[in-house]
């Protein structure tokens, strides 16, 4: 007797393996997920920086006031430059402090290279009295920046001083051509808003005489907004905006043209003669 085993049967397929490498995905996805892991590297490592950047008030005002120091240096010595810069931050820094004393939250001054600066306002001056006297402001601490740079000048009989004082003095004296955005627009807008004609038409005529791209660029900016503000002098609230004392006319009058003197007086002080 035989024994014969029964056929044994055959074992059961198995599932093709797959491999634990994802197959490759497309170009485009592939550089997308860099992207994204780089981006968030970078902010990982520099998200504290910027966090702390931005906690610091004026970190970008005295970033832009280093670039238009190395701006100026192209064109003067670094002293000069330096002094003008300055010069430019204390008249600015009347803005800023008229503005917070009116109420108006206003940013530090940012410097524009061969332009000057500005002072962000976040908000609006309620009337043309206020409006001048936030335009005033500027050429007054700015005429005092300069009276000192020129009282230092003669105390060290430095000719550099001098001409850092003759320049302040000048550029205060520019700002108060009545034509908007120049301060003396502003000063202007509570005493009649017709003087921007005269401003307009003294910057253009300064225009024809030096051929100034900041004096074309002054004298744009100043058309716009003569014809965007005169023709809505009819208006309710223009003439609201306008409606001023007869007090308060006298009050910039008289220190728009108090300051005019001054200012003259003092590039008459530190005046330097050169000869060739």
């Amino acid at each position: 007797m035989s024994l014969e085993h029964p056929p044994l049967a055959p074992p059961p397929e198995r599932p093709p393996m797959q491999s634990p490498v994802k197959q490759r995905a497309h170009p485009l996805k592939r550089m997308g997920g860099l992207l994204v892991g780089a981006a968030l590297l970078v902010w990982k490592l520099f998200a504290p920086l910027l966090l702390i950047l931005k906690n610091v008030k004026f970190f970008w005002a005295g970033l832009t006031f280093f670039v238009s120091v190395a701006a100026y240096t192209t064109i003067w010595s670094w002293r000069f430059a330096l002094g003008f810069t300055v010069l430019l931050l204390i008249h600015e820094m009347g803005h800023v402090i008229q503005l917070r004393r009116e109420g108006v939250p206003a940013s530090a001054p940012l410097f524009i290279p061969f332009l000057g600066a500005v002072v962000g306002m976040k908000g609006l001056p309620k009337n043309a009295w206020v409006e001048a006297k936030v335009g005033l402001a500027g050429p007054v601490l700015g005429t005092v920046g300069a009276a000192a740079c020129l009282g230092v000048a003669v105390a060290l009989d430095s000719d550099l001083l001098r001409a850092l004082a003759y320049t302040g003095f000048l550029l205060n004296l520019f700002n108060l051509i009545p034509v908007l955005p120049l301060d003396g627009g502003r000063a202007a807008a509570a005493v009649h808003p017709a003087f921007w004609f005269v401003g307009l038409f003294a910057v253009v005529l300064l225009f024809f005489m030096h051929g100034s791209t900041i004096l074309l660029l002054i004298a744009g900016l100043g058309g716009y907004e003569l014809y965007h503000r005169w023709k809505r002098r009819n208006d309710a609230d223009f003439k609201a905006y306008h409606d001023v004392t007869r007090a308060q006319r006298i009050a910039v009058s008289v220190v728009y043209l108090g300051l005019i003197v001054v200012l003259v007086a003092g590039m008459d002080a530190s005046y330097i003669h050169r000869t060739l």
